[in-house]
């Protein structure tokens, strides 16, 4: 009996000793990860434990979203209303900024966020307060959204810093805001015919790319409100007008499309081209023109002059062109440039002409005897290019006597048998070949003239160039 005693004794000692280590055990197992956890929160700044993260309620809510929008009970891979009529897609764009304009590349980027309305009763859901619910990219990859995309659209991409700018709001009643931010590089046909002094009309044109008109019917959602732009400030170009438009586009093997149009007109700074094409183009042909007071025997100095600006105009058609797409007409400043270069040109030429007829007519007075085998031609220049008389021996005209008689009303005179007889003209006009040895007996009236009509037919020039372009 007493060994049965001391054995139930010994077990209940053993089984309140287990339990007491037991509590301790557990208590420091508490109190470490009470500790872990408050010296993690201390340590990392905030960052909770696995378990705690493992409660993190994000995910939950996703899944209730996609439980209360009842995604998994549709076929989202249709559109609403399949078999039905068109779905109407709504469009609002705001322009946030056009980033460059490219006359080689025939291109222009622009940034935009351009919004998405249409009704898909699929998604509506009970709500007592009727708010609607906002969610991101994840939830877009699960549901049906239009495919507009951009026409004659080079590169394109949806900004992703630091997500993906995409916005989804869906209202109780099924009525869907789907927002993204897109920077889109697109054609632009340009027309240089009249550059720099020209305007280009530029569009970004919407389509969908696999719904036809009989599926989906695209259209302002505002009508000409529906484009909204920010101040726009571009370095070359004003911005004339921003407008909407709309129009159908036809493909031979899948019909008629709706399409937008953000149309824009842009009309070019002149001031840029003026500092640096066209106030340089001047000076040149007008530094030309100097040549025109400088001796004609003055070799050196009127060639290098004459050189020296038509090596300048070449530079400055080159760099112009380099500028410029290779396009196959003949554009506004081409026409400025190679006419001015046609001025610096002919000043060139000019010079030869004064300079070949000068040598004539030394060869000619020296054939003549008019000129002495000591004659220093270059001392006998004025600074208008004309001999001067003390150094050359000209033959003097002979003087004619009177023969007149004392009264001669009533005697006649052998001047009256020189009178003109009728039909005859009094003064007769030198021909060409004549005017041509004028002006080699004289070369430097071609400099004389040079300075007058040069400086006219190039104000003439610039009064018709800037009137049909302007």
């Amino acid at each position: 009996m007493k060994p049965d005693v001391l054995t139930c004794v010994a077990l209940a000692v053993a089984s309140l000793v287990s339990v007491v280590s037991g509590d301790r055990r557990s208590g420091r197992r508490k109190h470490k990860e009470v500790f872990l956890g408050e010296n993690s929160k201390f340590k990392f700044g905030g960052r909770i434990d696995y378990k705690l993260k493992k409660q993190d309620s994000t995910k939950t809510l996703l899944i209730k979203s996609e439980q209360l929008l009842r995604i998994e009970e549709h076929d989202f891979a249709m559109r609403p209303g399949f078999g039905g009529a068109a779905i109407p897609v709504g469009i609002d764009v705001q322009v946030e900024s056009i980033d460059s304009i490219s006359e080689v590349n025939m291109d222009f980027t622009m940034t935009l966020y351009l919004r998405h309305y249409w009704k898909d009763e699929r998604l509506s859901f009970p709500s007592r307060t009727n708010q609607s619910r906002t969610f991101d990219s994840r939830l877009v990859k699960k549901i049906w959204v239009p495919d507009v995309f951009f026409v004659h659209s080079k590169r394109s991409f949806i900004h992703d810093t630091t997500m993906e700018n995409i916005m989804l709001r869906v209202y109780p009643d099924g009525n869907i805001l789907y927002s993204v931010r897109v920077t889109v590089t697109a054609l632009c046909s340009m027309d240089f015919s009249s550059f720099p002094l020209d305007t280009q009309n530029c569009s970004l044109e919407l389509e969908s790319y696999a719904y036809n008109e009989n599926d989906l019917m695209l259209y302002w959602k505002n009508g000409n409100d529906s484009l909204r732009t920010d101040e726009i400030v571009l370095s070359q170009f004003f911005i004339e007008h921003f407008h909407p438009s709309s129009g159908l586009a036809f493909y031979s093997s899948t019909g008629w499309y709706n399409r937008l149009f953000i149309n824009f007109i842009l009309r070019r700074h002149i001031f840029f081209f003026m500092l640096q094409t066209y106030f340089p183009t001047m000076l040149m042909v007008v530094l030309s023109w100097v040549s025109f007071w400088i001796d004609r025997r003055a070799v050196p100095a009127r060639v290098s002059l004459g050189i020296t600006t038509v090596l300048t105009m070449s530079t400055i058609i080159t760099g112009v062109s380099s500028s410029m797409p290779q396009v196959s007409y003949v554009k506004a400043v081409d026409i400025y440039l190679w006419t001015s270069f046609l001025f610096v040109f002919l000043s060139v030429i000019e010079y030869a002409a004064v300079n070949y007829c000068t040598t004539l007519e030394e060869m000619r007075k020296m054939k003549r005897g008019k000129l002495p085998s000591t004659f220093n031609a270059s001392q006998a220049m004025a600074f208008d290019g004309c001999f001067h008389d003390n150094d050359i021996e000209l033959t003097p005209f002979p003087r004619m006597t009177p023969t007149l008689t004392s009264d001669p009303l009533t005697t006649p005179t052998p001047l009256q048998d020189l009178r003109p007889s009728e039909g005859t003209r009094l003064r007769r006009q030198r021909s060409v070949r004549e005017n041509v040895d004028l002006l080699v007996s004289n070369s430097y009236m071609i400099d004389s003239y040079s300075r007058v009509a040069f400086p006219l037919s190039y104000l003439l020039f610039n009064t018709i160039y800037w009137s049909l372009y302007s």
